[in-house]
């Protein structure tokens, strides 16, 4: 009888955080197909949202997750774009072949990096990550004949999706592509961090100690992590090349690395939710703040970081719990 109700209390207990869950899932789907409809001229700003969220679910996964700390995540965004671009270019414009090769490209170089970087932590580690990013960068420069140089990578032309669907001018076509990949991804990622093998990346979080105390080989795991986020990462940088047509030398670039790393921040490390809604933040305050005042948009920027920082360390996604527990609506 006693175990009868303690399994019913087990499961009413997480019940109401599986529907929540569901609930706010089909609320940001919803909120994703709706977008294309109530801002149909500014597909492309939204599609550019939307690749970003990749890029930064991808960083989530190494940061929040895992603890491991990287400025030099767009080499594995960049590797990914230039993967994809230069497919598209010397060998077939196939979307979903491109797609594929930029997560293999980016998966490559996180792990052969990764062996180097997770050897490494604090200070060292977020120098050497950026040196990654910087010799990609320059490697990528000097080769112009493949990869365009600083002009960058120029006369992508993608083939239709499944034959079907042509990438118009409008960005439609680009908008949905993104955003059933973004799909796609959020829920391989949920499935990831849910399984061993994410709770592992947690429990590496928490102390490396206690995991090699039970027998868990830390670096390799840091290593697969890694490689993990590098491919999600390219397969973000392949989807820029194919919906925009064209590779920069940005996309290597220490900005963007920085950039992704503050729309963690903003809106809450070790949540999938949390790069979702830090990145949508960042980049609408973003584009209204430059367009405003193309000179000092930083400074919105800055306070808002200055803000999470100090009054909520969990990201904008704690607020609403910060905030009921400060009115006594929560204990």
């Amino acid at each position: 009888m006693s175990v009868d109700v303690t399994k019913s209390k087990t499961r009413n207990r997480f019940k109401p955080k599986i529907s929540r869950r569901v609930l706010l899932d089909l609320v940001l789907v919803t909120a994703g197909i709706a977008a294309f409809f109530v801002f149909p001229n500014s597909l492309g700003f939204m599609t550019r949202i939307l690749i970003m969220i990749i890029m930064v679910l991808s960083l989530d996964l190494v940061l929040g997750y895992a603890g491991v700390a990287s400025l030099g995540h767009a080499a594995l965004f960049g590797t990914g774009a230039y993967a994809a671009g230069m497919f598209a270019v010397y060998a077939s414009a196939n979307p979903l072949l491109g797609l594929v090769v930029g997560a293999v490209a980016g998966a490559v170089i996180a792990f052969v990096s990764g062996l180097i970087l997770m050897r490494a932590s604090g200070l060292t580690l977020l120098m050497l990550s950026i040196a990654v990013a910087q010799i990609l960068f320059e490697v990528v420069n000097s080769e112009r004949d493949l990869t365009g140089g600083s002009d960058g990578l120029l006369g992508i032309d993608m083939d239709p999706i499944l034959g079907i669907y042509a990438f118009d001018f409008f960005g439609r076509t680009g908008y949905w592509y993104a955003l059933i990949v973004l799909v796609l991804v959020f829920i391989l990622l949920r499935i990831v961090v849910a399984s061993p093998f994410g709770l592992v990346a947690r429990g590496i979080h928490e102390s490396h100690e206690r995991m090699r105390a039970i027998g868990t080989s830390v670096y390799w795991r840091l290593v697969g992590i890694y490689t993990l986020a590098g491919g999600i990462a390219g397969i973000g940088g392949a989807l820029s090349a194919q919906v925009t047509e064209l590779v920069s030398l940005e996309s290597l670039g220490f900005n963007l690395s920085a950039e992704a790393m503050i729309m963690l921040i903003l809106g809450g490390t070790g949540r999938l939710y949390g790069a979702i809604f830090g990145t949508v933040i960042f980049m609408t305050v973003h584009h209204t703040a430059a367009s405003i005042d193309p000179f000092n948009w930083l400074f919105v920027i800055g306070g808002m970081v200055l803000f999470v920082v100090y009054f909520v360390p969990e990201g904008f996604m704690g607020l609403p719990a910060r905030l009921g527990k400060h009115l006594g609506l929560r204990k």
